[in-house]
């Protein structure tokens, strides 16, 4: 058998490598590194696919991030409702710009905002100085955002969508990044839509917002040496931007092939008789698609081993590992738990001080999540050989 990984991104490349060869080919002929027709060719055919009006590359998705919220004209000091249960960046930036992450709480079996769990969380954490609300839409579907534009709507909130993780999702029948004001994404190499280095971009429908986000990650000039605004230094460079034009061709292929992947895998979990005992596969949440940029199970601890230093999911990571199957967990901290954010980010027992446990969800998932291989070429008997070995740890 092949070896296992957990992200095969030269078995993808190997499959379009003449395409994007002579892509790269034709950039380095026009010599065009930065902002060359292949950028706008790129961010036009993306914004077709999304349907949204404007795209705008720059040079990651934490830039992404930062530049939305830049642009929303927001004070220092003014706060930002975001999940507790998500990759720092998203956080991160809020505290780069001088404002406050406010953190709200997850549901525990989709991993996203919804109506179960975070309506009335979020309406609670409202004060006269919260000003944005960032969903994240994690591991590939979207979070509701009809809870997260009813909040914002009821108490005048600017959204920004970090959809690094979900790109060609739909939430109801439009794509994730889309529905907000601004939509963020990232091209790491291992997402759904990856370049081969470092890349991201927004989405807006709006032309006011498109110009000054365009505005912001070139220095804020829309004029060259003519600055009118503070900006950064944040560009999609030609080549990624060409090599991104060529997969974007093959994106719901490799969609489709992750959600046949996790089909798969669901089906041989569920046929394993202790499943609810041992393990909760992934929640499909029936209002988006998921587009699987992970496959990430919750691993409930054993009752042998509650008082142990090794969790249940600890040991089953290790025991993959020694069979030559790789794991990830993403994220083994909640961002209210991480060192960073100590004495800076706020939570509902600072607005309540009778609330309590209150992001339980978030902390609870940092203790158990384990994300297993996910990638475009992963084959039926190596999931097969992936089950196997997680039935025989819970036998």
């Amino acid at each position: 058998m092949d070896i296992i990984k957990m992200v095969d991104l030269l078995g993808q490349h190997n499959q379009i490598r003449e395409e994007i060869d002579s892509a790269i080919k034709a950039v380095i002929d026009s010599s065009a590194f930065i902002k060359g027709k292949t950028v706008q060719a790129f961010e036009e055919n993306l914004a077709r696919y999304l349907g949204v009006k404007h795209v705008i590359g720059c040079g990651n998705g934490t830039d992404a991030l930062q530049i939305a919220l830049m642009a929303l004209d927001l004070e220092r000091g003014d706060e930002v409702l975001v999940p507790a249960f998500t990759y720092v960046a998203t956080a991160e930036v809020i505290v780069l710009l001088g404002l406050t992450p406010v953190m709200y709480d997850v549901n525990p079996r989709t991993f996203n905002t919804d109506a179960i769990n975070s309506f009335e969380h979020i309406e609670e954490l409202v004060t006269p100085r919260t000003k944005a609300i960032v969903p994240v839409h994690l591991f590939g579907q979207c979070s509701d955002m009809d809870v997260v534009m009813a909040v914002a709507e009821k108490f005048h909130l600017r959204v920004v969508e970090d959809c690094a993780q979900a790109v060609g999702s739909d939430c109801k029948g439009t794509k994730a990044g889309c529905i907000g004001d601004i939509g963020c994404t990232s091209f790491f190499p291992t997402k759904n839509l990856g370049c081969m280095g470092d890349g991201g971009a927004l989405f807006t429908n709006d032309d006011a917002l498109a110009e000054k986000i365009r505005m912001i990650a070139n220095h804020g000039q829309k004029v060259k040496y003519h600055h009118d605004l503070i900006g950064c230094n944040s560009r999609l460079d030609t080549i990624q931007a060409a090599i991104l034009d060529i997969k974007l061709k093959h994106l719901d292929e490799y969609i489709k092939a992750r959600q046949q992947a996790a089909s798969i895998y669901t089906r041989l979990l569920k046929a394993f008789d202790p499943l609810e005992k041992h393990i909760c596969t992934p929640v499909e949440s029936n209002f988006t698609t998921h587009t699987y940029h992970q496959y990430t199970i919750i691993v409930k601890d054993k009752e042998k081993d509650i008082l142990s230093y090794t969790s249940t999911r600890d040991s089953l990571k290790a025991f993959l590992a020694e069979n030559g199957v790789p794991s990830m967990i993403y994220y083994p901290l909640p961002l209210n738990e991480q060192a960073a954010f100590k004495g800076i980010a706020k939570r509902l027992e600072d607005f309540s001080p009778e609330a309590e446990d209150s992001l339980r969800n978030s902390e609870y998932l940092a203790g158990h999540v384990l994300s297993l291989p996910m990638h475009t070429c992963l084959k039926e008997e190596q999931i097969n050989r992936i089950v196997e070995l997680i039935k025989e740890f819970f036998r």
